[in-house]
């Protein structure tokens, strides 16, 4: 069975863990967010020419079948 704890303590405890979050600073949310859209964007890229690629080689496959 858990402990119980009081109110008071539970508020303690609460306020001494967020004590020890360590939040980022504003350049670092910048880079982060920067560096996401960026890969982000290289992903897009990457997976257009996948497609792009595999279209063309059933293209290819079906007109040459048909």
């Amino acid at each position: 069975m858990a402990a119980k704890t009081n109110p008071f303590q539970f508020i303690q405890q609460t306020r001494a863990e967020i004590a020890k979050v360590v939040w980022p600073t504003r350049r670092e949310v910048v880079l982060t967010t920067v560096m996401v859209f960026i890969l982000a964007s290289l992903t897009a890229v990457f997976f257009f020419f996948v497609d792009f690629v595999i279209r063309q080689g059933l293209e290819f496959l079906l007109t040459a079948v048909g």
